[in-house]
């Protein structure tokens, strides 16, 4: 039996955002970490509005040059830091449009690294705490999704369309052959799957059952658009 699942993306990269954003119920908008400016930030937060999707912070490691996608060395307390200032960032943006956001997703390889490492998690929940009355998207049955909920933080767990799995839970590296679904009806089969709470096929050579609160695309990917569409008709009809 199928379950009640959100679509989201991450906007504000450079991406086709007026084509993905209207077939989406919430966006995680870049806020200067590995992309992003006033500008940037200001015309996502529009298009959310415009159709009615749920705004988000998207930080990250402050690495534009790698684009968020290597881990960075930091302390706890910086790593903290820099997720509010750049949370903080957008909601002043959001604050003159008369608008509220409603969760933080970190970004590339601040995502993967809080997942499962206890020490950048903690930094994470220290940060979630500090911001206050927001939601937290971490990667569906991971270690931080647990630690957040027992922190008392609201958690939204995520799956990917567009992402393979290892059998552990972990989303493949993007350095690993197959780990970016860049075929728009593959990804459609995965998104149905997940969906349907089916066993996905892993690319280290398991399976995989992955239970979501929201389903991911990747909103800079050159078939974005056709993905988005796609996804939202696929979902509707199961």
């Amino acid at each position: 039996m199928g379950r009640l699942i959100e679509l989201n993306a991450d906007v504000g990269e450079g991406g086709a955002d007026a084509l993905i954003v209207p077939h989406v119920q919430r966006v995680s908008i870049a806020c200067g970490g590995h992309t992003g400016d006033a500008a940037s930030m200001r015309a996502a937060l529009l298009l959310a509005r415009e159709h009615g999707a749920a705004p988000g912070a998207h930080p990250s490691y402050p690495d534009p040059a790698n684009f968020g996608r290597k881990p960075m060395p930091a302390k706890p307390a910086d790593l903290t830091r820099w997720i509010v200032a750049q949370t903080r960032a957008l909601q002043r943006v959001a604050d003159s449009l008369g608008m509220e956001l409603f969760h933080v997703k970190p970004h590339g390889a601040l995502y993967n690294r809080a997942a499962q490492d206890r020490e950048t998690a903690d930094a994470l929940i220290a940060a979630m705490r500090e911001l206050e009355g927001l939601a937290l998207v971490a990667l569906a049955a991971s270690p931080l999704a647990a630690w957040a909920r027992a922190a008392g933080l609201s958690v939204l767990q995520e799956a990917f369309a567009d992402r393979r799995y290892l059998s552990d839970g972990r989303l493949a590296p993007r350095t690993m052959a197959g780990a970016v679904i860049e075929e728009p009806a593959a990804a459609r089969t995965q998104a149905k799957k997940i969906a349907a709470g089916e066993s996905l096929p892993t690319l280290d050579g398991g399976r995989l059952q992955v239970r979501a609160d929201t389903l991911c695309l990747h909103g800079e990917g050159p078939r974005a658009a056709e993905l988005a569409r796609m996804l939202r008709a696929a979902l509707r009809g199961e």
